[in-house]
């Protein structure tokens, strides 16, 4: 019996290694992230540069970025990679610009076709990634990528308007304007009307027609009480978030006022200095800071539905914070708001950093507190309420917050 058990013993010890690696392999399907065991992500680098690894980790394939199972063309997408540009730009890292290349090359044909994309549906969301694209054909001159930036660009003439000539943020979304819809489009817009409208006059009718969406979301959403900006606006009246009198959906939601400050920072970018409009947008950045920093709590943060703080159910919401902060950081480094709030964007990263920051055992950076997605309407009804804006999925990591956060890192050079 001892012999047999001498015997045997190599081949139990070898089963059992077997048994092991197959549990091993097992792993992934249970939900753990495969690459998290093997990549590290230093902790001797710049916040920016790990986050940008981290959400590399996180979606291998930049097509999936927004915990999506199949590619697809979104503004969450070009969100992330032209931060990821500014890291590349940095750093020189390859990896970083093979990962936006892969995203378009993966989405567009060798005619120029988007996938996922629909422009009969008339989605201003769907323009952001053409930032993207704009990027990468200044470095390949790839005619694939100037046909699939000709269609975006042909949207903006063909999206439907209000009766003044706002852009209704979606065709399913008849008569409103959203404040997200100017970050979504018009740094695109004047971009590419900077880089490739050589007509001037056209280039003028464009550069006007970018500054009227301004105007526009400036008459009809600011909130004259608080200086902040309502989320939604319906010339119709017909939907029941609108407000019957102005048409304002009810509350004052943090990203929404991320969205717009970052579309004033970034325009600013591309709009010709000699354009009468350029100092228009400045003074409205400038009423936006008055107004934002005046709800910015006293950790740094700010909260999902900005103006209740003290309400019950609010809470310090990670995307918003981060654009604020981007925003005001950009803002005073281009001379477009005064020095002071350079201090207001460092204590509003010191917060984010004591507050929404995670870092695991292998350097993976987390972003906690990102509220997952909010919107007015569709099916099933979003109205806008209170009750809607804190009861919407709060997740780690949403693309919506870590994009902000690499733009803001990059500013404050941290």
């Amino acid at each position: 019996m001892k012999n047999l058990k001498t015997y045997l013993l190599p081949f139990v010890i070898v089963g059992l290694l077997f048994t092991s690696c197959k549990q091993a392999k097992k792993a992934p399907e249970e939900g753990k992230n495969e690459t998290n065991s093997i990549v590290e992500v230093p902790q001797n680098l710049k916040w920016s540069e790990r986050m940008m690894l981290s959400e590399i980790i996180r979606f291998p394939e930049a097509s999936k970025l927004d915990f999506v199972s199949t590619p697809r063309w979104s503004y969450t997408n070009g969100l992330v990679l032209m931060a990821c540009s500014k890291v590349y730009e940095q750093t020189g890292n390859q990896k970083y610009y093979d990962y936006i290349y892969e995203y378009a090359d993966s989405l567009i044909d060798s005619t120029g076709t988007i996938a996922t994309y629909s422009l009969s549906s008339q989605n201003l969301d769907m323009i952001k990634s053409g930032d993207v694209l704009l990027y990468l054909y200044d470095r390949t001159k790839e005619e694939r990528f100037l046909k699939a930036m000709q269609t975006l660009n042909s949207q903006m003439s063909s999206q439907p308007r209000t009766s003044d000539g706002g852009y209704w943020h979606k065709k399913i979304y008849p008569y409103q304007m959203w404040l997200d819809g100017l970050y979504m489009a018009e740094p695109f817009h004047a971009l590419y009307t900077k880089t490739f409208i050589e007509d001037d006059e056209k280039a003028q009718e464009n550069y006007d027609d970018i500054v009227l969406q301004f105007d526009l979301i400036q008459k009809h959403s600011r909130d004259e009480k608080t200086g902040l900006l309502y989320h939604g606006w319906d010339e119709s009246r017909e939907q029941k978030w609108a407000n019957k009198e102005t048409g304002n959906s009810p509350h004052l939601w943090s990203r929404g006022m991320g969205w717009y400050g970052m579309a004033l920072v970034d325009v600013l970018d591309f709009l010709p200095e000699n354009h009468p409009g350029r100092e228009k947008l400045i003074s409205y950045l400038n009423q936006y800071a008055e107004a934002v920093v005046k709800v910015q709590d006293e950790s740094g943060l700010w909260y999902q539905v900005l103006d209740l703080g003290d309400r019950e159910g609010n809470y310090l919401e990670a995307t918003g914070s981060s654009m604020f902060t981007y925003v005001f950081a950009k803002g005073a480094h281009k001379g477009y708001l005064p020095d002071k709030y350079l201090a207001v964007a460092e204590k509003a990263y010191k917060g984010i950093i004591d507050n929404l920051i995670t870092v695991e055992d292998n350097g993976v950076v987390n972003l906690t507190k990102c509220c997952s997605v909010a919107g007015l309407g569709g099916n099933p009804y979003r109205d806008g309420s209170f009750e809607y804006y804190i009861n919407e999925p709060i997740r780690n990591n949403d693309p919506k917050g870590t994009g902000p956060f690499i733009l803001a890192s990059l500013e404050l050079n941290k």
